[in-house]
């Protein structure tokens, strides 16, 4: 892995997400900014996938559960080449190919459609299940977001991987803590989500969510690409809501907030700054 392309990578989703929910004046910012780096590794070293060609039979698909980080993976998919960069201006815009939650029927690179919670957990398990049953050389690779693991949906979905054996399946959960009206742990506090996971049969990593090498090792480690023991590989990013962004990380209750005027300019400006100090 190129570690410093792909930091340029992350600093870019962040970038393009930032300016791509300004222009709309509102939206999910801070749990797309928590998921950038993770979706930097995936993208830029890990993912096979053809930009020219989105659906490909051979590549990985990628289900983002947590649909309304959208616009983190619209930025991933635009600076990867599947569409067009000028597509982010219409972030939710009348006629727009680009909905505030993920749309496979709309959006090239999108492999699933998701936005009601939990179901998008079943959906990449049925994908990882046909695909074994194919004989395909391909993952799948699911984020789930930490509040998200409120519905029982995910948990089914857990027992139900590991009962088939998975080892194609790699969940992120997006471990930043907060969800759309509070603390997690105030809403539905998780306990030990790794011990959970575990507790269901899944190779499970803790990493720090803000930090591509870790993600990247635990992709490509026990669990990751040399699974031979069948288990679906579940990886918690330790992270924070806004995560890169500290205008937007101190906003308390940031799940769907405004992005305009000063906070807009001072979020843009510090996104640049993380850009020129790696020198892109």
């Amino acid at each position: 892995m190129d570690i410093k392309q792909t930091k340029i990578f992350a600093a870019k989703i962040r970038l393009e997400t930032v300016k791509m929910i300004g222009k709309r004046g509102f939206g999910h910012v801070a749990g797309s900014l928590s998921v950038a780096d993770a979706l930097a590794v995936l993208y830029n070293d890990v993912m096979q996938v053809r930009p020219e060609n989105p659906t490909w039979d051979g590549r990985d698909k990628l289900v983002m559960s947590k649909g309304h980080a959208g616009p983190a993976l619209y930025s991933a998919l635009a600076l990867k080449g599947f569409f067009p960069m000028d597509w982010l201006n219409t972030l939710n815009q009348p006629n727009t190919k680009l909905p505030s939650h993920c749309d496979a029927k709309l959006t090239p690179g999108v492999d699933a459609t998701t936005g009601s919670l939990g179901q998008g957990a079943s959906v990449a398990v049925g994908i990882a299940l046909a695909r074994q049953m194919d004989g395909l050389d391909a993952r799948t690779y699911l984020f789930l977001g930490d509040g998200e693991c409120n519905e029982g949906q995910v948990w089914e979905a857990a027992m139900f991987a590991n009962q088939h054996k998975l080892a194609n399946l790699t969940a992120f959960v997006d471990y930043n803590k907060r969800q759309l009206d509070g603390t997690v742990a105030e809403v539905m506090d998780l306990g030990d989500i790794a011990a959970k996971f575990a507790s269901f049969g899944w190779y499970v990593q803790v990493v720090d969510g803000s930090c591509v090498e870790e993600i990247h090792k635990a992709l490509t480690t026990t669990g990751g690409t040399d699974n031979t023991d069948g288990k679906p590989l579940c990886i918690i990013l330790d992270t924070v809501k806004g995560a890169g962004v500290s205008v937007i990380e101190n906003v308390e209750m940031n799940h769907h907030m405004v992005v305009e005027g000063d906070l807009l300019n001072a979020a843009i400006a510090e996104c640049e700054a993380i850009l020129a100090e790696l020198g892109a």
